[in-house]
């Protein structure tokens, strides 16, 4: 339960904190630079994939009745390397007709 709680904790102050202040600080460190340019090509398939891992997640710890199990963790890293594996796969400079 702790481990859980933990990883969810980590993501909301990796988002809320760990994006926004090296932005913030690069705003306020440069001259003549009012915002941070963000590429967002694929943002859409990268939150459809979260939120299918996120329900996907609930479901799993829903069938080990609430507890962190060796077969859940070993799901959830399955699950992350996945995301990963997909994630470097998009990430991938090729020509897929070429």
């Amino acid at each position: 339960d702790m481990a859980v709680s933990s990883s969810i904790g980590s993501n909301i102050f990796d988002i809320t904190v760990g994006l926004p202040v090296p932005w913030m600080l690069y705003i306020t460190t440069q001259k003549d630079v009012d915002s941070v340019l963000i590429k967002t090509d694929g943002m859409e398939i990268s939150i459809i994939i979260l939120l299918a891992m996120l329900v996907t997640i609930v479901i799993m710890i829903h069938f080990s009745g609430w507890k962190m199990t060796k077969s859940l963790g070993g799901g959830m890293f399955v699950l992350y390397f996945v995301y990963l594996a997909q994630a470097v796969i998009r990430a991938l400079p090729f020509d897929a007709c070429g």
